[in-house]
């Protein structure tokens, strides 16, 4: 009986080993998948990027003692009168059927 217990207490440690040996190698493997810490949300546009990429490259220019490129070279979009005046009407329309949505109603 006594060699029987010894033999169980040995499986249950080899048991436990085996347990702790499949525990480290999981979290390996989620390590190496990137399970732990994946980000999402906050996805920036290409433009957002290549400013700050701009800025990075004038930020070095400056310490490297080179000339400076600025950044801001956009300029803002002007609409033309006609586009303005189509914008105008067809929001004029819209508030007129809604008024007259209202009315009716």
């Amino acid at each position: 009986m006594a060699n029987l217990s010894s033999v169980l207490k040995q499986l249950e440690q080899e048991r436990n080993l085996l347990a702790s040996q499949l525990k480290s190698l999981t979290n390996s493997l989620s390590a190496l998948n990137g399970t732990g810490n994946k980000r999402t949300g906050r996805i920036m546009s290409a433009t957002g990027r290549a400013r700050i990429a701009a800025a990075q490259r004038a930020r070095w220019a400056k310490a490297k003692g080179l000339k400076v490129v600025s950044i801001a070279s956009r300029r803002p979009r002007k609409m033309s009168a006609a586009a303005i005046a189509r914008i105008r009407a067809a929001q004029k329309a819209r508030w007129a059927k809604w008024r007259k949505q209202q009315k009716n109603a």
